[in-house]
């Protein structure tokens, strides 16, 4: 059984917007909605949406009633941080679930095929992310300011979601950093975190995350491309 849950509880202070990113207009219709349509093409067995706490009633009046998904969805509150969101969902998913992917409310253009190989790729090795090659060069600098290193372009890739796991194989780890206090900058993080190994699926620079106003610009730029 493979499980599903869309992170869409962030706040989306960059955009300088009052309502939450997740809720803003990209081509008539909010961005969430987009998302869904996208992870709907899978044929996952359950989906779990996190969202800001009190914005429950607002997501289902706004995105799951109009656009037919409430009877396809559970919803269920974020935490402080996306990670304390994640375990949330984590938490309430059935027993019988074999593998999860997770995903950004915010990143609209996924598609069925990214989400079938990470899933292929995470029974095999247990865990598996969407990235892709960067393309600028990167620079490590210090806290003055000044560069101190110039790490190889070919050993560095930018992370996307999806990302999926072995359903037991993430529990474990989110409740091993729940217990030492571990606080990781993606779902692929805390696995690492175990020494386990994570297998990195080329994803797709399409697979943007709108997080700036210019971010939305470019998605409906996209949108309007397909």
């Amino acid at each position: 059984m493979e499980a599903g849950i869309i992170a869409a509880a962030g706040r989306g202070r960059r955009m300088g917007q009052e309502v939450n990113k997740q809720y803003l207009q990209l081509a008539g219709k909010p961005l969430l909605v987009h998302t869904l349509t996208r992870l709907f093409q899978y044929p996952f067995k359950e989906l779990i949406l996190v969202v800001a706490p009190g914005e429950e009633d607002y997501c289902r009046e706004e995105v799951l009633i109009p656009y037919g998904f409430l009877d396809r969805v559970r919803i269920v509150s974020g935490g402080r941080e996306r990670q304390d969101s994640v375990y949330n969902a984590l938490k309430i998913l059935s027993p019988e679930t074999e593998m999860v992917v997770v995903h950004d409310g915010a990143r609209p253009f996924v598609s069925r095929e990214m989400i079938g190989d990470v899933v292929s790729f995470a029974y095999r090795f247990g865990a598996a992310i969407a990235a892709v090659p960067v393309k600028d060069t990167i620079k490590k600098v210090n806290e003055e300011g000044f560069v101190v290193d110039t790490p190889s372009r070919e050993t560095l890739w930018s992370v996307q979601t999806p990302q999926a796991f072995l359903f037991p194989l993430i529990l474990d780890a989110y409740q091993k950093a729940e217990q030492s206090g571990f606080k990781g900058t993606d779902d692929a993080s805390l696995i690492e975190e175990e020494g386990k190994p994570v297998k990195i699926v080329k994803g797709s620079y399409n697979n943007i995350k709108v997080t700036t106003p210019d971010d939305l610009a470019v998605a409906e730029a996209f949108l309007k491309g397909e």
